[in-house]
């Protein structure tokens, strides 16, 4: 028999009634009826609204928050909200998060924070396989779903393969960019990834608090082939990305691309 997991943990045994009601507040969740974002109300509230007690209402509410229905905010703002809809980020698919976005049904920005040209350090020079004089092109942004921040990204870029890329606009798909007009054919990626807590400047950029945890992807991608031309640290929001793998118990292709995951 098949179980069902929701988040990290186990599912627990509710009684009836918190089932009932957990069931009837996701049913108004997949309708629309309770609107992404939307508040939920008090406890009390939701209790006198369905007829059943506080105590029931608190372990539908727990239980919903446990599978990532529902979020709770603390403070003079705060309360209980129907969580916002996930970006999935497929890891066994390489293409720009705009064209992430697009397929998921959300709007894609970016708010760029900075360009530089700078001189690669080592870690970057030997992933891109720079010199000690090459330069490259560092350019950070803020990416958007719906208007709302999801992820800072830091990505840097050969200067000698990608001329005048800092006059050119950089709040789309970089990708798309430098395909367009640069005939660069993107190959392959290897991503690793880890689980982060933001920083004070991280926070202020993602608008959520100090201490969060952000899903840190670092990636270095090949063209065609098979010359690098990316190295990029993106932080997600872990409250608004989902990671994706698809695996294949047989695969076609002696290749195989493996992800390492860390928690800290």
């Amino acid at each position: 028999m098949a179980a069902s997991f929701r988040g990290s943990q186990l599912p627990l045994s509710l009684g009836p009634a918190a089932a009932e009601l957990r069931d009837q507040l996701l049913a108004e969740i997949s309708s629309g009826q309770l609107a992404r974002g939307e508040r939920l109300g008090a406890e009390r509230e939701i209790a006198e609204r369905f007829g059943v007690s506080r105590s029931t209402v608190r372990a539908a509410l727990d239980d919903l928050a446990r599978g990532g229905a529902i979020r709770r905010a603390r403070g003079r703002t705060g309360g209980i909200f129907v969580a916002e809809r996930k970006v999935e980020r497929d890891l066994t698919s390489l293409a720009s998060l705009p064209a992430y976005l697009r397929r998921q049904g959300f709007q894609s920005d970016a708010r760029v924070i900075s360009t530089a040209m700078v001189s690669s350090d080592g870690e970057v020079a030997a992933a891109l396989g720079l010199g000690p004089d090459e330069l490259a092109h560092e350019i950070v942004r803020v990416r958007l779903a719906d208007g709302e921040p999801i992820s800072l990204e830091r990505a840097v870029f050969p200067a000698d393969r990608f001329p005048d890329l800092l006059d050119r606009s950089l709040s789309g798909s970089l990708y798309e960019l430098f395909a367009t007009e640069y005939g660069l054919q993107a190959g392959e990626a290897e991503e690793r990834i880890e689980v982060v807590s933001a920083g004070s400047s991280e926070a202020r950029l993602l608008g959520v608090a100090e201490g969060s945890p952000l899903v840190a992807i670092t990636r270095t991608a090949w063209d065609s082939d098979g010359v690098a031309f990316e190295r990029s640290h993106d932080l997600f929001r872990g409250d608004r990305v989902r990671i994706v793998v698809r695996a294949n118990a047989a695969p076609k292709s002696a290749s195989v691309v493996a992800s390492a995951v860390e928690v800290r």
